[in-house]
């Protein structure tokens, strides 16, 4: 897998949980798979329609999966596209304890928290 298409995706992930409402409704979605937008819907203080529009912006990200029931479409949680933006943030996190390591050799391991100025003054 290309590292461009994990970021894409990791992307999409973080986009579509920015926004608290729907991180509201995925975790609701999570809890009881197989809802409807109208039952989600009666949960929150917003519309069906803004709901719908919630749900999309969560499906076209790969969290959501939609199936059609009758007249009804269901919405399960789906936890793979995550894995793409905890690896993202893996290997952002090791970059930066390289870089810190990095630096850590280069003042001679002196750099601990607290052993500057301001720490030695922070517990006065």
């Amino acid at each position: 897998m290309s590292k461009g298409g994990r970021d894409d995706r990791a992307g999409a992930v973080f986009g579509a949980l920015s926004d608290p409402t729907r991180r509201a409704l995925l975790a609701a979605i999570a809890a009881h798979p197989a809802t409807t937008a109208t039952e989600l819907a009666a949960q929150l203080p917003i519309s069906r329609q803004a709901v719908v529009k919630h749900l999309g912006a969560l499906t076209d990200a790969g969290l959501l999966d939609r199936r059609r029931a009758g007249r009804e479409v269901r919405y399960q949680f789906t936890p793979g596209p995550l894995s793409d933006a905890v690896d993202w943030m893996t290997a952002v996190g090791a970059e930066w304890d390289e870089r810190l390591a990095v630096l850590r050799r280069q003042l001679g391991g002196a750099a601990t928290p607290g052993s500057g100025p301001r720490g030695r003054l922070a517990g006065r």
